[in-house]
């Protein structure tokens, strides 16, 4: 069926789609399990990826039955995120092209994602991204979390624009029903991870 409305802006997700983050949290989950004798695996995975880290950090505790908290292995989560980051964090392959692409069409950029601003602002201050997007979309700004489209409405709505104009690009099942439960043209980009 044809599509009756033009793409008019783009809401990227960032982790795993913009950046190997993904890959990271994995590295981090592995390890907070691994100090705690527990094993991250890939049914696990499935379950926490894509989601707010206050909900995959519960999934994971509810999972393997830990005696903490949602803050203490967020705070343990970041340590151990800060130390790979600097050495280990990579832009998805196609990523600087696709920017370029769109930039050099004008088309208007934002970013969507499950992510806290705090490592929002570490991953893209990396590349110094942030002045490239017309906003930043992060867990603080939903009350609902994908699967739930609240984001991608956001976002809509915030360049002014019905949800048929804007196309999501998403590596995860979760983040693409979200996409597509907004009215957005939603493009599923998975990875390995996804």
């Amino acid at each position: 069926m044809p599509r009756s409305s033009p793409i008019r802006a783009v809401v990227f997700d960032l982790d795993g789609l913009m950046f190997n983050t993904e890959q990271l949290y994995q590295q981090v989950g592995g390890e907070v399990l691994r100090r705690r004798g527990k094993v991250l695996t890939r049914e696990l995975l499935d379950r926490m990826i894509g989601r707010p880290s206050r909900i995959s950090l519960q999934v994971m505790i509810d999972w393997h039955q830990l005696d903490c908290d949602v803050e203490t292995l967020q705070r343990e989560n970041d340590v151990i995120f800060d130390e790979i980051l600097p050495t280990q964090l990579a832009p998805m392959h196609g990523l600087w092209q696709l920017l370029e692409s769109l930039e050099s069409h004008t088309v208007p950029k934002a970013i969507g994602t499950s992510s806290r601003r705090a490592v929002v602002d570490k991953v893209l201050g990396n590349f110094e991204l942030s002045p490239r997007f017309h906003f930043i979309l992060t867990s603080e700004s939903e009350t609902r979390g994908k699967p739930d489209p609240e984001i991608y409405l956001q976002a809509a709505s915030r360049f002014g624009l019905q949800p048929s104009e804007v196309m999501v690009l998403e590596d995860s099942e979760i983040g693409c029903r979200a996409a597509v439960a907004s009215g957005a043209m939603a493009v599923a980009v998975p990875s390995e991870h996804t």
